[in-house]
């Protein structure tokens, strides 16, 4: 403890401090559930500290929040980045899951900021890489280059746009990707239902429905509902 009050560095030698993440949900969008809130949610949180144990050996924590919400159910973001940034003397890691946008985004951008420890938004960037190394193999499977190719992503919730950015960011152009969510396409000059996130991927296109956008595309994503694309 003296050693570590002299020299605040030496937690991550004295202590478990660097092999401990907290895998922190508030339970708003569980994959494929919903907003069941974070007492529902804890079997997911358990099951990602099973995963982070099992294949790195890392001694991860389910935190699952409640108090952190808006009158109306929704994640309350300063309330919830209050929350987790009190966590960094106890954790080497924040992994941050089933979170709703757009609020997550806030979210995770601010604990990354504040905080002197990594921060991770799961449904965003793990989504992002493990679906990106798909993308890359596939495409060099099919002789095709991604600076070339038009991608379509159903679903502008936290993945979805995560998805389209990481993808944009390894050569993807950004004129070459159409989103959808529940309203259709995502398209330049569209009042409902938008957000900056979304304003970003805006698509100037004259496509309107998930069966427009797909139609020529050479990659779909999937970030949505179930059974929304018919044969």
């Amino acid at each position: 403890c003296n050693a570590i009050h002299a020299d605040p560095a030496t937690v991550w030698e004295y202590t478990g401090k660097g092999n401990a993440v907290a895998v922190v949900s508030d339970g708003t969008a569980v994959l494929g559930l919903g907003n069941i809130g974070p007492d529902a949610a804890m079997p997911v949180m358990e099951g990602k500290a099973v995963l982070f144990k099992r294949f790195a050996d890392i001694d991860a924590t389910p935190v699952c929040l409640t108090h952190v919400f808006t009158a109306d159910g929704h994640t309350d973001t300063a309330k919830l980045i209050e929350v987790v940034a009190t966590f960094e003397p106890t954790y080497g890691g924040i992994n941050l899951e089933d979170i709703a946008g757009p609020a997550c985004f806030e979210v995770e951008a601010e604990l990354k900021r504040r905080m002197g420890i990594p921060v991770f938004h799961d449904d965003q960037h793990g989504t992002a890489i493990i679906s990106l190394a798909g993308v890359l193999n596939a495409l060099k499977l099919v002789g095709k280059r991604v600076e070339d190719v038009r991608v379509t992503v159903n679903g502008a919730g936290a993945a979805g746009i995560a998805c389209s950015e990481f993808y944009i960011s390894a050569g993807v152009r950004r004129e070459n990707v159409i989103i959808c969510d529940s309203k259709g396409v995502v398209y330049k000059g569209r009042a409902a239902g938008m957000t900056p996130q979304k304003e970003r991927l805006a698509a100037d296109t004259r496509r309107r429905t998930l069966a427009d956008a797909i139609e020529g595309a050479d990659v779909f994503v999937g970030l949505s509902v179930a059974d929304c694309v018919t044969p």
